[in-house]
């Protein structure tokens, strides 16, 4: 495991300071978060972890992933805390059990059986895919990788026949794992058909689900799917975790003409879901960032 050592003590403690300093903008907070992320090492995760105590449930949830992404052990006790505290806020819960399956190893499993039965069903459903993932590393040593960088919680399936692919994204008669490997396989094809076929995976009846659908079509980050993610940001009955997803999903693929930012903006007052509007918010600052000359979204050594 790598890091990078290209700062001092002093940029550090500023970018730390910055993250858990409840006045300053979220969209800075967000951006020395991600700064952390890229340092790695004990120092920053001692940092991020201290953002656990934000009253933001949207921040608290960037921060278990921010944790999980990093694959450093040094974070487990922490995640294990969080998912374990059935009063914190579902997001939370599920973001920190999803980061503890992409750390991996043995000593998590057990955590992960106990909230696998959890009553809250997105705190559930996420263990009982993270524990179907454990079980592919174990039979599986290469390690998976993707050209978004990210550390997913299920393989890409082999499987290259859209039709069929959306066929398994679609069937709820499947276990959630092989529903997210077709997911990922769709994602990682990334034409219009695929983003398509993905996009239909919206309308599905697990929250967890669509918000993990939103997600990936934020990474791929085509205009293909502007429509069916604004349909999902618009409807108030929609569970506030798959509308933020699709908020910031939308703040990726913002470019001239689309209409993104006008649309993010609807959500900015303070009647709309907490996380809702403060995903807006960061959504607004990341497509700031898409249509700028900035060279790193993530620079809060600069600021």
């Amino acid at each position: 495991m790598t890091y990078d050592t290209n700062f001092t003590q002093d940029q550090l403690e500023k970018v730390g300071q910055l993250l858990i300093n409840p006045d300053r903008p979220l969209k800075e907070r967000f951006r020395a978060l991600f700064t952390l992320k890229n340092i790695g090492g004990k120092e920053s995760i001692d940092w991020i972890a201290k953002a656990f105590n934000d009253e933001s449930a949207l921040l608290k949830h960037e921060v278990a992933y921010c944790l999980g992404q990093l694959q450093d052990p040094l974070a487990i006790p922490i995640l294990t805390q969080v998912l374990s505290d059935s009063a914190r806020e579902p997001i939370v819960r599920h973001e920190a059990a999803e980061a503890l399956a992409a750390i991996g190893g043995d000593a998590i499993t057990e955590t992960l059986t106990k909230y696998a039965q959890d009553p809250v069903a997105e705190v559930r459903e996420t263990c009982q895919l993270a524990l179907d993932m454990l079980e592919f590393r174990r039979n599986n040593k290469s390690q998976e990788s993707n050209e978004y960088g990210s550390v997913d919680p299920a393989p890409a399936s082999k499987e290259q026949d859209i039709e069929k692919l959306k066929t398994d994204l679609l069937n709820t008669k499947l276990s959630l794992f092989e529903r997210y490997k077709a997911m990922f396989a769709l994602r990682n094809i990334a034409d219009e058909t695929s983003i398509k076929a993905l996009a239909s995976g919206l309308n599905d009846s697990s929250a967890l689900f669509r918000h993990e659908v939103a997600f990936v079509l934020g990474q791929v980050a085509s205009p293909h799917a502007a429509s069916e993610l604004t349909e999902r940001l618009r409807d108030p009955e929609e569970s506030p975790m798959v509308r933020h997803e699709c908020a910031e999903a939308l703040g990726s693929l913002a470019s001239p003409g689309l209409g993104v930012e006008d649309e993010l903006a609807r959500y900015l007052s303070k009647d709309t879901p907490a996380v809702v509007r403060e995903s807006c918010e960061i959504a607004l600052d990341m497509a700031d960032y898409n249509n700028s000359e900035e060279f790193q979204y993530a620079n809060a050594l600069t600021q």
